[in-house]
């Protein structure tokens, strides 16, 4: 079943798990990218358990001679690069806004959007399910949180395009005009992006709203207010983070309906499998299919010994088809007895926004299911995945609705 959705799709060939295969070993080093490849659960969920020994602070690794001239910083005031103690300060500020009774309350409004997008598809048999829904949702969603203009999207989603347009994995060891190219893209984008919101930064200084970005604004770490650039990084990230997993997730789910049709009748006829069919659905097409660590210290991974200050690329699509965790890791079974999948990943750097992006698919994936009969891939129209060996989703789907 496996081979079936990911050789009739084309999808990533350096991503050897969507073919139903397992690693030869857990634990790799790939010299010509000068990093170590994980691929076992247990070792990732081990690793993401333990910030004291693997760092998220992966920029302190990248040789200087690798970054092209710039003028732009892409690590300040990350707190997906901030380890313990800062970041466990950092994040508590910004989980105040993803309560389970915020999130929860938002359920209408995502609906209501849900609704208004889906009525604006010109009439007709099709539905490009990226460009109507999957993307505009959920950047609609967090924008109306954070209090930018939602009306901006187009402008996100060139940004953020430029962030992962590239096909390649970046290496530690080489440099080339490809790659430099690749990286002064995606910094292109972030910059971008970064700019736009400093400036909805600096007019709520002067300015407060009824908004996240005020709030943030507002808030204090230790008695003193965030600084300008961690604000900006905090918005950033929730900007980013709040609807690319959502857009790659709702497309996920119904690319796998539309391959495991079974279970898409099971789901129409029965509600309540939606939520497993979405978590299945994480496990299965992982929308981010690897994190970064770097080593503290000489660490045993996997039984092999990985050195201090390495990079490690955890895999955590293959971890969510390891064969040790997952009883058939390559069938399609939102009812397995267990599915502790790493989509999400775990430990601190647990995705604040799961929730969020969990009610999203949910919601969304109901009012399909009502709207539209049936939702299936067009013969000679394949849907485009996203180039980047990192991420797992489409970018284009369009659907038969009749």
């Amino acid at each position: 079943m496996t081979t079936t959705l990911a050789d009739t799709w084309g999808l990533h060939e350096s991503q050897f798990w969507l073919r139903g295969k397992q690693p030869e070993k857990q634990v790799e080093f790939a010299a010509e990218l000068g990093m170590w490849n994980v691929y076992g659960h247990p070792e990732i969920e081990a690793i993401l358990r333990d910030p004291a020994t693997f760092s998220s602070d992966t920029t302190r690794l990248v040789p200087e001679d690798l970054m092209p001239d710039s003028d732009y910083d892409p690590s300040s005031g990350s707190i997906l690069q901030l380890d313990p103690p800062l970041h466990n300060k950092m994040r508590k500020l910004v989980s105040r806004a993803f309560t389970p009774k915020v999130v929860a309350d938002l359920e209408p409004r995502i609906a209501a959007i849900t609704r208004e997008l889906l009525d604006a598809v010109p009439a007709g048999d099709r539905l490009e399910l990226v460009e109507s829904l999957a993307y505009p949702l959920p950047v609609i969603v967090i924008a109306e949180l954070l209090g930018v203009p939602a009306g901006d999207r187009h402008l996100f989603k060139g940004w953020v395009d430029k962030m992962f347009e590239s096909a390649d994995q970046v290496s530690l060891v080489k440099k080339d005009e490809k790659q430099d190219q690749a990286i002064r893209s995606s910094l292109e984008g972030q910059k971008s992006l970064t700019e736009y919101l400093g400036v909805h930064v600096d007019e709520r200084r002067k300015r407060p709203r009824e908004d996240l970005l005020t709030k943030l604004v507002e808030a204090e770490l230790d008695g003193e207010r965030l600084s300008r650039g961690e604000v900006v990084s905090f918005a950033n990230l929730l900007l980013l983070a709040g609807h690319i997993t959502t857009t790659m997730l709702l497309g996920n789910v119904v690319l796998c309906l539309d391959t495991f049709r079974d279970w898409d009748e099971r789901a129409r006829a029965d509600r309540a499998l939606v939520p497993p069919v979405i978590e299945e659905s994480l496990r299965y097409l992982t929308p981010f299919a690897a994190v970064a660590r770097t080593t503290m210290r000489e660490a045993e991974v996997g039984g092999v010994t990985v050195p201090a200050d390495q990079m490690l690329l955890l895999w955590v699509a293959a971890a969510n088809r390891d064969g040790r965790v997952f009883r058939a890791p390559g069938t399609f079974d939102p009812l397995r007895a267990e599915n502790p999948h790493l989509a999400f990943g775990r430990g601190i750097h647990f995705c604040i926004g799961a929730p969020l992006a969990r009610l999203e698919g949910r919601v969304a994936l109901n009012i399909l299911f009502d709207r539209y009969p049936v939702l299936r891939t067009i013969p000679g129209e394949p849907p485009k995945f996203q180039v980047n060996p990192n991420m797992t989703g489409v970018r284009e789907l369009p659907l038969a609705t009749v």
